[in-house]
């Protein structure tokens, strides 16, 4: 594999919104409609974009992605990078695409000078969860993750 790792473009739109709905199918989920897709682009790449796109290539292909931006800790008084979304095709996972996207967020938190860099997984993945494991991420037990849908 010719793996390499960059910020995403406008003109990755469509790869963007192809990777996204393979990650729907293996979540088991309905991928965003034709307008979401719009707003996604849209917010993606505006000005002052709420999020931010880094894309796994092999090659020319785009093989994954993470979707991710910041927030803050008010305790370490420092912001955190918050991962969204990562994704790999299966056709490429356990090929190091997973590791070289969390390693350029790591690389990203640190220029930030984040304190920390979080996300969620979903408890089925028990590949995504040992992955994070191997990592040597730590499995926040006394959190419960709640959502309030608008």
């Amino acid at each position: 594999m010719d793996l390499r790792i960059r910020k995403a473009k406008k003109t990755d739109s469509k790869e963007i919104i192809r990777l996204i709905k393979e990650l729907a199918a293996f979540e088991k989920l309905n991928p965003p409609d034709a307008a979401a897709q719009r707003r996604l682009i849209k917010d993606a790449f505006r000005r002052n974009p709420p999020f931010r796109i880094i894309l796994a290539f092999d090659g020319k292909e785009a093989v994954g992605y993470a979707f991710y931006f910041f927030s803050y800790s008010t305790f370490l008084a420092r912001p955190t990078l918050y991962l969204e979304d990562i994704y790999i095709s299966d056709k490429c996972r356990g090929n190091g695409a997973g590791k070289k996207l969390m390693s350029e967020l790591m690389k990203i938190a640190k220029e930030k000078k984040c304190g920390r860099l979080e996300w969620i997984v979903l408890d089925w993945n028990k590949n995504a969860i040992d992955f994070y494991d191997r990592l040597g991420a730590k499995h926040m037990k006394n959190w419960y993750f709640y959502r309030y849908t608008l």
